[in-house]
């Protein structure tokens, strides 16, 4: 049961693999309960993001939760209830990412701990929510990957997107200059807004021409890719002898996340470096079983909570802002899902509870 005495809540959940607005179906479900380590939060915010669409349309994904269930990565709110060994988050107001990346799309979610980060209770809905999963994602891969430095030359990808938008801001608040691609005037506007030093439209010109000519032949610094197989070419054409090439996700092609697709002579040819990008915080056991287990490196919540600091005290200096396209309500969420399925938005769609 909830802290609030709910015993049922709605939830978004499908039942069959299909398109948002055909399977994403309202339901009245049981509250669940959180686990040792879990949270139960009391969702104010849902931010939408690409990977909840497989969850949703039955593509590309890491582990296929049984059916029905509620997708969503992402939540925002206050805790309700916690688990054993959380018990002091209780009430604390929170940016979370659901266990095992769905669940979001209700009004209660469960969290890992490790995995929420607190966010200041004066700050709006729609901008506690949004700060999360973007600037994480682009902090994780301009400073901890590729240790971006003041006078360095970026490239963005999607630039007007969640991680996109806040690589840009991030990236000039460090000192660096950025070339950022875009689909559209209104998005390549919105990337100017931001502090973009040059834009380019990838639909009518080529990226890596405009790359080169604004670095005079060189090359830029770091690529800030989330787009994957559709740029790749373009992007190592782009890159600097010894860039950091950040591989953040794959949303040109979801398939190619699980296939080879890297060329490793022409690679070898780029002289750079590639970067991979996961936000996965866990606690440190759980660090430890994973790499010992199944090889994998995931970041310490301890290194989210000072990212999450870090980038809570830009925003109130106002260095960086969130780029919030839309904010529906719950009812409507389908409806944005399909949007942005359609690449209809731009930034962070925000769901209010």
């Amino acid at each position: 049961m909830a802290g609030d005495g709910q015993e049922t809540m709605r939830a978004w959940r499908v039942h069959r693999y299909g398109e948002p607005l055909q399977v994403l179906q309202l339901d009245e479900v049981p509250v669940p309960e959180p686990g040792p380590g879990e949270l139960l939060v009391r969702v104010e915010g849902i931010p939408l993001n690409l990977n909840d669409l497989e969850r949703i349309n039955g593509g590309n994904m890491m582990v296929r939760p049984e059916l029905p269930y509620s997708p969503g990565m992402e939540v925002m709110g206050v805790v309700a209830v916690a688990g054993e060994g959380a018990e002091g988050y209780v009430g604390r107001r929170v940016a979370a990412t659901t266990k095992t990346a769905i669940g979001g799309y209700a009004e209660h979610a469960v969290c890992p701990a490790a995995a929420a980060f607190d966010v200041p209770a004066g700050l709006a809905v729609a901008d506690a929510a949004a700060l999360f999963f973007p600037f994480h994602l682009a902090w994780l891969g301009l400073f901890d990957r590729a240790e971006l430095k003041r006078g360095e030359t970026v490239l963005v990808h999607a630039a007007a997107g969640g991680s996109g938008s806040a690589a840009v801001q991030l990236a000039k608040d460090a000192g660096a200059t950025v070339i950022a691609a875009a689909g559209s005037e209104e998005k390549l506007a919105l990337c100017r807004q931001l502090g973009a030093d040059v834009t380019v439209d990838y639909t009518t010109t080529d990226v890596a021409e405009v790359a080169l000519a604004e670095t005079g032949g060189r090359g830029v610094d770091v690529v800030f890719d989330n787009v994957g197989e559709a740029v790749w070419e373009a992007s190592l054409k782009s890159l600097a002898y010894n860039g950091r090439y950040v591989m953040m996700g794959f949303a040109s092609n979801k398939e190619v996340a699980d296939e080879p697709f890297v060329v490793p002579r022409r690679f070898m040819l780029a002289n750079a470096r590639l970067c991979g990008v996961m936000l996965n915080y866990q606690s440190d056991e759980m660090v430890a079983f994973l790499k010992s287990a199944l090889g994998w490196n995931v970041a310490p919540s301890s290194l989210g909570a000072r990212i999450q600091a870090e980038i809570l005290e830009r925003h109130a200096a106002g260095r960086i802002r969130t780029v919030v396209g839309e904010v529906v309500p719950f009812e409507e969420l389908p409806r944005a899902v399909d949007a942005m399925a359609n690449r209809a938005t731009v930034g962070r769609v925000i769901v209010t509870t």
